[in-house]
Order: structure tokens, then C-alpha cells, then sequence
């Protein structure tokens, strides 16, 4: 497989925030649509709508009006990475995004939730060393087709956790 810096969105955030939900990179269905979660059978947005309590919502900026409104932003932990294909596993060659900058323009983030465990393991080694204030943090299982042995009752359970946050 070939092997591709590829790079990662920029944060969806309104000023207002207080939770922020992290992914690692964005899966090869994401990068081509130019969107969050794009696979079909990745269950994020299903469990948005699930905690959100909303109906289906059909379009991505219908989705993103949401989370923000909800005061939910959404970003990545690595801005770049080389990996061929969509898989965690496969990523090396790690660059985090700014999170300072980011925190800055975002003060009232309390809570910091990781969309599975390489989101968590990569700000712990890249980020958490140099971030310049405490917050509150949480793995929650991924939503990743490839994370497919929870049951989603299961997920959606444990993705309950940002409600509280």
C-alpha cells in the first residue's frame, strides 16, 4: 500500500464549547468527503443523534449545527500522519495539532473526550506534555467500523459519559 502524509481537518467549534471530542485521524471515507466521519458503517453520528436526541439528520451541516449548539466541538489529535489506509494501527510519522492555540480560543473546554484508544495515546505522548492547562479526560470506546465487537447498546452506553461532562 502506498504510504501518504495525509492531514487533517480543521476543528468544528463555536467559542462557546465546553466539550471536545477527539479522533485520530481522519479514515480514508472522511478525507474524500471532506467530512467528519464519513464512513457509513462508523457509528459517531449515530450516537450523536442518539445522545443529542434528535431525528435523523440528513446533512452534514445540519450535523455540525447540532454538536456545536450542543457546545460540542470536534477535532483530531494529529494534524498530519503518514498511513496507508484507514487503519490506527498503520499510522506513524505523528504531528499534533495546535491545542494550546486551540484552548485559547476556546477557554471554556473543561472536558476532553477520546474517540478510542489511539486518539488518547497520541495526546498523551504528543500534547499532554506541553498543554498549559488541566482539564478532565476520558476514553470512550471508538466508533470505528473496525471497533465492531462492542455492541452499539454498549457504545452508546459508555458515549453517555459526555452528557455528564
Amino acid at each position: 500500500m502506498r504510504r501518504t502524509r495525509i492531514r487533517s481537518f480543521a476543528p468544528i467549534a463555536a467559542r462557546n464549547a465546553k466539550i471536545l471530542i477527539l479522533g485520530s485521524m481522519p479514515g480514508r471515507a472522511s478525507l474524500a468527503a471532506g467530512q467528519y466521519y464519513a464512513h457509513a458503517q462508523n457509528a459517531f453520528w449515530r450516537i450523536v443523534q442518539d445522545l443529542l436526541d434528535l431525528d435523523p439528520i440528513p446533512s452534514y451541516a445540519e450535523r455540525i449545527r447540532a454538536l456545536t449548539s450542543a457546545r460540542i466541538a470536534l477535532w483530531d489529535v494529529l494534524q498530519t500522519c503518514v498511513r496507508p489506509g484507514s487503519l490506527d494501527s498503520s499510522i506513524e510519522q505523528e504531528s499534533a495539532n495546535d491545542f494550546n492555540g486551540f484552548f485559547r480560543r476556546h477557554p471554556g473546554i473543561t472536558h476532553v473526550f477520546f474517540n478510542g484508544a489511539k486518539a488518547e495515546a497520541s495526546y498523551r505522548t504528543h500534547v499532554l506534555p506541553v498543554i498549559e492547562r488541566p482539564l478532565r479526560y476520558a476514553r470512550l470506546p471508538s466508533t470505528s467500523p473496525a471497533h465492531a465487537a462492542l455492541p452499539y447498546p454498549r457504545k452508546l452506553a459508555a458515549w453517555r459519559a459526555i452528557l455528564r461532562g
